[in-house]
């Protein structure tokens, strides 16, 4: 299920878009061909709803480079791509750079290529380090959720205003009666 509630309005989607003019055209279609015969209505009915095809298909071509598309729905993003994608990119730039240290090693790339290569490999890796570190840990984020559903109750050290959980007696950082009764 997703961190959004029911209640929240919901875009409308350009396949959505599509597909309700192709009903409606379809439904004037039908509505204006009184005397036509049945196959000639289905067709044209169908010529109208490989119009609004052709109509998505173009802005689905064509609205990357007007900058239409947003991100998709229902999936966490960082920066705009899926925490899961950018982790698999993260394990793949990495098992890269280890292969490319093997094939140093093994004699097979010259210093010079693994140097290019090794720099290249390691600015991608860190870049998505930083992406995946930007949103915070699982933890976090998970806290963040709550916080949004439920409002913001804390366990707060009075000494070093270290966030505690809400059963703990002592902080975790200094170590100090956090207060909370049994």
């Amino acid at each position: 299920m997703s961190s959004e509630t029911s209640t929240e309005t919901q875009p409308f989607e350009p396949w959505q878009f599509f597909t309700l003019a192709g009903l409606i055209g379809a439904t004037i279609v039908v509505f204006f061909a009184k005397g036509q015969t049945a196959p000639a209505i289905i067709l044209l009915s169908l010529t109208v709803f490989s119009a609004a095809a052709v109509g998505f298909a173009a802005l689905r071509a064509f609205g990357p480079l007007a900058g239409v598309f947003r991100a998709v729905h229902g999936t966490r993003s960082v920066g705009g791509r899926n925490r899961a994608a950018l982790e698999r990119e993260k394990a793949l730039a990495l098992r890269a750079i280890k292969e490319l240290e093997f094939d140093r090693a093994m004699g097979k790339v010259s210093e010079k290529d693994f140097t290019e290569m090794g720099g290249r490999l390691r600015a991608r890796a860190a870049r998505l380090i930083r992406q995946l570190d930007a949103s915070g840990t699982y933890r976090e984020r998970i806290e963040r959720e709550i916080e949004k559903r439920v409002g913001r109750v804390v366990n707060a050290c009075p000494s070093c205003q270290t966030t505690n959980d809400l059963d703990a007696r002592f902080c975790k950082k200094c170590g100090a009666a956090l207060g909370v009764e049994s």
